[in-house]
């Protein structure tokens, strides 16, 4: 295949691609089958959210059957907010417990259906000893735990520290999902995973699903689920610039502790 008059250099998607155009402009060109209609009650910005809350969707659809124990969702960014979204919108109704950094990923939380709302830290901790586990400081080393635990975590961070936690608070044959996009990790301590027979399980974007009976695309049953469900996920756009100011849109997405920022859009029209 040709690109400008080119062999198509190596890539996988769009945006990853050296020879394929993004999506940051005010045109692009897509084959039919790649197209999904919003319902016009569906504002600009939530259907933009469409496609990183089919990330959590994804993962969520493929954790089922959900267990009767609390969940815990390890992350404040889009895919995380939009994973405590899609656990509620699929039918989890058992304790959800998210654990954020700041005040307003607190709130909007909430809002997509956690139950309690905790820090890293000692707030995390608590919330692990609240499940039955028991802490035990060895002469040597970090803090372990026995009993209790979380039945299933969904880690959307992606980093040493978060996945090692996960797997430290993680209950005996529980099941941690890795959304984070996490590569060569040093020093990340395994024992967990053979020693309480742990379950990980990673997922990657989206595709086609099994739900009620059909084969639909995770993007369709995203849009249906948030006419369904009427949720504020609108909250989580925290910036929304023009396209020609996406240096400032890359910056503010970066800097997270600055200014903010959850989900940053560009504008073509703008």
């Amino acid at each position: 295949m040709l690109v400008s008059g080119q062999p198509m250099r190596p890539g996988t998607m769009l945006g990853f691609h050296g020879g394929l155009p993004g999506g940051w402009g005010t045109r692009m060109v897509a084959h039919e089958s790649q197209l999904f209609v919003v319902d016009d009650s569906i504002s600009d910005d939530t259907g933009a959210l469409i496609e990183p809350l089919s990330i959590g969707m994804h993962a969520a659809l493929n954790s089922r059957p959900f267990p009767d124990g609390p969940v815990l969702v390890v992350g404040s960014g889009p895919i995380a907010l939009g994973t405590i979204w899609s656990l509620r919108a699929t039918g989890f109704r058992g304790e959800l417990v998210a654990q954020v950094k700041r005040p307003h990923e607190a709130e909007i939380a909430r809002s997509l259906g956690a139950d309690d709302v905790v820090s890293p830290g000692e707030q995390a901790r608590q919330a692990l000893i609240k499940t039955g586990a028991e802490g035990y400081k060895p002469i040597l080393g970090d803090e372990v735990y026995a009993g209790g635990g979380f039945p299933l975590i969904f880690d959307c961070v992606g980093r040493r520290e978060s996945i090692a936690q996960c797997l430290r608070y993680a209950s005996p044959r529980g099941r941690v999902v890795l959304l984070g996009c996490a590569g060569e990790i040093s020093k990340l301590d395994l024992s967990f995973l053979w020693a309480r027979e742990l379950d990980v399980k990673g997922f990657i974007c989206y595709g086609i699903e099994d739900w009620h009976g059909e084969r639909l695309h995770t993007f369709q049953i995203t849009h249906d689920m948030l006419l369904e469900s009427g949720a504020p996920v609108e909250r989580l756009v925290s910036h929304v610039f023009p396209l020609g100011q996406y240096r400032e849109a890359l910056s503010t997405a970066a800097n997270r502790r600055g200014t903010g920022s959850i989900k940053v859009l560009l504008d073509p029209a703008g």
